[in-house]
């Protein structure tokens, strides 16, 4: 299960609105130079990630929750995005490049292809994302923002 922490923007008839702060990196070695996913970090700005996640308990705005996703789930999802339109984009260029024989038909069959497939992941990721093992859910429930005070005054009564 892959998971990540995440801050309730808001909650509103069992769906919260949540935002997650991206990570550089993974954090779990010292190979900062040679690391690829460190240096990828680097190169894309900053951004934030917001997600729906279906959950009865009621959320304060700013409290934290752990959302996990199963890895398979994750892994085919990647695989539809990345794989299906390659995967088009070379069949399309080899058909038009067997059929008519020019470069530029290969050219012009792996744009069509690649495009053609990239709508077919669209369309299978669409109905994939409305199954539950694709949904995000909560595994653990931080204290509200206020919960926990602490008192730091010293009572000075002598």
């Amino acid at each position: 299960m892959m998971k990540e922490w995440a801050t309730v923007i808001s909650w509103q008839q069992g769906v919260a609105q949540l935002r997650c702060e991206p990570k550089a990196g993974c954090g779990s070695c010292t190979a900062r130079s040679g690391c690829g996913a460190r240096a990828f970090d680097e190169l894309v700005p900053e951004s934030e990630h917001h997600l729906q996640v279906a959950i009865a308990q009621p959320l304060e705005p700013g409290q934290r929750v752990e959302v996990g996703i199963a890895e398979g789930s994750l892994l085919r999802s990647a695989m539809l995005v990345y794989l299906t339109p390659l995967l088009g984009m070379m069949l399309g260029g080899g058909l038009l490049q067997w059929w008519l024989g020019s470069d530029a038909a290969a050219a012009l069959g792996g744009i069509l292809g690649g495009g053609l497939a990239f709508l077919i992941a669209r369309a299978l990721a669409k109905r994939l994302g409305e199954q539950a093992n694709y949904q995000p859910v909560v595994l653990q429930i931080g204290l509200p923002p206020g919960a926990l005070r602490l008192n730091t005054e010293t009572e000075s009564s002598l």
